[in-house]
Parts: structure tokens; sequence; C-alpha cells
């Protein structure tokens, strides 16, 4: 759970704001490791933007799956299935900065969120999610990113992190063929 977003659990005054924040430093840490990661190994940069381009649609395949689940069962409300405009501002910020994070926000993401939703129109139409698939999906999360990046760097397999993740990205596919096989609302 992102540092900005724990906060606002913990003093229970969630924002736009910083729902935004979290999203853009994600962005660019991926971004930043990825670069760095192909710097010290005299990586291809092409196979690093894939990577990026990777680790970028797992995420919010995470965040999109995980957001409409939040919406069925009534939890938090500042992750919008379709972030499409700026919201209205919250209590405690302002609207002029919650247009201006929402419009880097959408800079970087747009791409990413109308590719996963065109792979899985129907996701929201879905039951909810049961717990073992959110929880296998969670190995897209930054966290587990993160954590694999780690043990590849203590283990001294830095020059595989890139191609790792590019092949990764092929459970994209996976969990979407498995949302769509079993997790489907009964016609």
């Amino acid at each position: 759970m992102p540092l900005m977003e724990s906060f606002s659990r913990i003093k229970k005054t969630p924002s736009y704001v910083g729902r935004y924040y979290d999203s853009i430093a994600d962005i660019l840490l991926n971004f930043l490791f990825l670069i760095t990661i192909c710097y010290i190994t005299n990586g291809s940069i092409l196979l690093t933007i894939l990577a990026f381009i990777g680790i970028q649609l797992q995420g919010t395949l995470y965040n999109y799956y995980y957001v409409i689940l939040r919406n069925l069962v009534h939890g938090d409300t500042t992750s919008r299935i379709f972030e499409d405009h700026a919201p209205q501002a919250m209590k405690g910020e302002t609207q002029v900065k919650v247009d201006i994070y929402y419009k880097i926000y959408d800079i970087l993401y747009v791409v990413f969120d109308k590719t996963i939703y065109n792979l899985d129109r129907n996701a929201m139409n879905s039951n909810p999610f049961p717990s073992w698939f959110m929880t296998m999906l969670s190995s897209f999360g930054l966290g587990f990113q993160l954590l694999v990046m780690a043990v590849m760097l203590a283990l001294r397999l830095e020059e595989y992190i890139i191609p790792f993740f590019i092949f990764y990205s092929i459970l994209i596919f996976v969990f979407i063929g498995v949302r769509k096989a079993f997790l489907n609302k009964p016609a």
C-alpha cells in the first residue's frame, strides 16, 4: 500500500491528491528502477521499455480488478473504475490541486488504463472476486514487483530482471482468462 494512501487511511482523511500522487510516484519509481538496471547491466533500452510497459500493465490490471472489488463491497472510493475526468475535491484539498494531479496521472496512465479496459471490458459486471484470485493477482502489485527485483539483485541476477518482467507479463492474459472463464456472473 503506498505511503500517502496509508497515512490517509490512518487519519481517515482520504484525498484525491494523495491517490494521484501515489500513482505518479509508482510509475516514476518503476521507470527509474528499470532504467538503472538497464544502465548497470548495459542492457537494451528497447527491452527496458518493453519491461516497463509490462510492469505498468501488470499494475494496471491489479488496480483495475482491485478497484472493481472495492466498489462491489462499498470500500474506499478515492480510486474509480473509470478515471476519465478530475473528481470533485474532497474536504481539505483544493480543486486546483486535484485537477493538476489528475492531469499528470491521466498523461502517465491513460494508455495503460485503456489497454487493460479494452482487454477486459466486462470485469465490472463480475461477481466479487474471491480472495484466492486477488491473492494471486497481488503478484502484479508494486510491492511484489519490488520484492522480485530485490531478490534478483541480492542473488546477483540483475541481467535477468528486465527479461523476467517481459515474460512475466504473459500472466496478464492468464489472469484475464481466469476472470472471464470462472468469475463472470451467470447469464
